[in-house]
Order: structure tokens, then C-alpha cells, then sequence
């Protein structure tokens, strides 16, 4: 898999919507009729999308997706389709869209292969999933670092998986990975965990966490610290195209 080094924003490059930049890259490629954005949380997939595709559907939650009230999202939304659905019983015929992109929320599905397999009924043969995600460590105890943070950032958070177990899920599913690369990025840690939300104690409690943790475990997601002041960390996503056979 490609690695993309983190020299600032670029199609298909690691700046703040380089996976994004690369989904869309591919999906103007496909030329599809139908796009369905699968457990989106936001519409930014989606409107990117409707630049250049007839149709684009979302389906979500009303709990997941953010800035649902806003009146930029409701302007953005009048031009989508959103429906409510869980991507575990996606409610569309078999083959009914030419892509499917999921990005950045393949970490909360409950059960990874069975949505893989929805995702592929609903893809007409030959049709193609483009999905960024994040991407977990070699190193299973790191990994488990870096989950139980997330989880205490993001309850709804499952876990991450490793490039080869992506590839055999999707392979399960009936999926052919085609072209993928891992894009690397810093992310400041207040922007991170404000993002989220977190009241004032359970910021501190991640805080205390992650200065606690043995330090080859932040190591592994390179963490800057300055004294006792958590600086950045470094994320590593995964951006593929897989075909449907």
C-alpha cells in the first residue's frame, strides 16, 4: 500500500480532507448515475459528490449525523436524499447504486463484515466502495491504547483494523480492492478531542490517560507532548477502492 507523507494539502494527500480529495478523485472516474454515502455522520462526502453525480443518497442516523440543524446543512440537504438507515439493513434493491463511499465511520459499525456485505448487495456488479478509515497499529497493545481513547473521545467507537484485515473483510464481502493508499496526518489534540464535545472532567480524565500510558504506546502514534500538555498525535487512514466482482 502507498503511503502518503504529510506535506500539506493535495489531491489524494494528507491535508484536512486528503482522503476526501481521493475518494472523489476516483469517484468522478466511475461516472456513476447513483451514489450512496453509507453511516454518514456529515454531508461533506455527499455534496462533494453531488458535483458530479445526477443522484446521491445518504443514509444515517438522526443521533450521527452532525449539524443536521444548521441552515447550510439544510440548504445542502434539499439537494441530497437523506433516509434513515442502519448500515447493517441498508432498505435498497440489490444493485441499486455504481458507488458507495463510507468515510471515517466504518469504526462504529457493531459488526464490520455483515455491513461489508450489505454495502456489496447494494452495489451493481462491477460497482465500486470507496472508503477512507483509520487504521490500527501493528502492535496490538498500542492499538489498544489508541482504541480506549477513542472510545472515551466517541462512545460509539468499535474498534480499527489493520491494512490485511481490510483486505480479507472486503474479499469475505465479495470485494476486490483495486487501489488504495495510507495517508499520514498530525492532528492537534485540543481540535481533536474538542471536536467531540468532551465536558471539562472527562477532558481531564483523557488527559491523565494518555500521559499515564507506557510511553512506547504513545510513541506508536507519535505524540508530542510539551510537559504535561498533549500537543498532537499522528493518524494514520486508509483510502481504497474495492470492486464488486
Amino acid at each position: 500500500m502507498g503511503t502518503a507523507a504529510d506535506s500539506g494539502p493535495a489531491p489524494g494527500g494528507p491535508g484536512p480532507d486528503g482522503d476526501l480529495d481521493w475518494l472523489v478523485v476516483r469517484g468522478r472516474g466511475r461516472s456513476a448515475s447513483r451514489v450512496l454515502d453509507v453511516a454518514a455522520r456529515s454531508l461533506d462526502t455527499a455534496r462533494a459528490f453531488s458535483a458530479f453525480t445526477p443522484r446521491v443518497v445518504v443514509a444515517t442516523t438522526a443521533a450521527s449525523m452532525q449539524g443536521a440543524a444548521s441552515p447550510a446543512t439544510a440548504a445542502s440537504a434539499h439537494a441530497l436524499h437523506l433516509i434513515a438507515a442502519d448500515a447493517l439493513e441498508l432498505p435498497f434493491r440489490d444493485g441499486a447504486f455504481g458507488v458507495v463511499t463510507c468515510r471515517s465511520t466504518a469504526h462504529c459499525f457493531r459488526e464490520l463484515l455483515p455491513a461489508l456485505r450489505q454495502i456489496a448487495r447494494v452495489l451493481r456488479p462491477g460497482g465500486a466502495l470507496l472508503l477512507a478509515e483509520r487504521l490500527a497499529h501493528d502492535d496490538t497493545d498500542a492499538t489498544a491504547f489508541m482504541g480506549e481513547i477513542e472510545r472515551r473521545r466517541d462512545p460509539t467507537h468499535v474498534r480499527a483494523f489493520r491494512p490485511l484485515e481490510w483486505t480479507a473483510f472486503l474479499r469475505a464481502a465479495g470485494l476486490t480492492v483495486i487501489d488504495d493508499v495510507v495517508l499520514v496526518r498530525t492532528r492537534g489534540w485540543d481540535d481533536w478531542v474538542r471536536s467531540a464535545g468532551l465536558d471539562a472532567g472527562a477532558r481531564r480524565e483523557l488527559d491523565r490517560y494518555v500521559l499515564a500510558a507506557p510511553a512506547p504506546h504513545r510513541e506508536a502514534f507519535h505524540f508530542a507532548l510539551d510537559g504535561d500538555r498533549i500537543v498532537s498525535f499522528t493518524e494514520e487512514t486508509l483510502a481504497l477502492r474495492a470492486d464488486k466482482d
